[in-house]
């Protein structure tokens, strides 16, 4: 399945900008860093809860762990999949009362990130669980909300928003546009 491109909506200083920010609400609601855990969906939020870690010790000059977390054996569309891939998941040790904050590249339905939660607690009961997400999109399915936006996207239920990110495709952009 392709990818037709309408816009390029975001470049490489806005999601540099964006991630420095949501690293900036994320020490500031939570008064530091000391008890924070990032935890990145696969796979885009893999390399965006590492840039986040990354702007938070830059900020604070504390190190916050960072998990990666696969979800495919929590989604509620499991039974439709022929052959579900499933891929390493890590977590910090102790998430026993820390503050975690699920890291995704798009929020759209809610559903990946209401697996991402059933898998956290499924590993311990962290104080609080937030999420961070670089494009919010609308079109929610479950009563969730980010708690951590880099950009609003409006967008019809028939588009489809991409995250280009260096470390997985080469290239650090945001495409809105249509399946082929």
């Amino acid at each position: 399945m392709g990818f037709r491109v309408k816009a390029k909506v975001m470049e490489e200083d806005d999601i540099r900008r964006a991630v420095r920010r949501i690293a900036h609400e994320i020490v500031e609601r939570n008064r530091g860093a000391s008890d924070l855990v990032l935890v990145g969906i696969r796979t885009r939020g893999v390399p965006l809860s590492s840039r986040i870690a990354e702007a938070v010790a830059s900020i604070e000059g504390v190190e916050v762990p960072v998990g990666r977390l696969d979800i495919t054996l929590y989604r509620d569309d499991l039974h439709t999949l022929e052959q579900p891939v499933v891929r390493e998941t890590y977590l910090p040790p102790d998430l026993e009362g820390k503050h975690v904050v699920i890291v995704d590249d798009v929020l759209y339905t809610g559903r990946s990130v209401r697996a991402a939660m059933d898998a956290i607690i499924d590993f311990g009961r962290p104080a609080t669980i937030q999420l961070a997400v670089l494009v919010d999109r609308g079109h929610r399915e479950l009563p969730i909300r980010a708690d951590y936006v880099g950009k609003n996207l409006p967008t019809s239920r028939e588009e489809e928003v991409k995250v280009a990110l260096k470390e997985v495709d080469g290239e650090d952009a945001v495409y809105i546009g249509y399946p082929d």
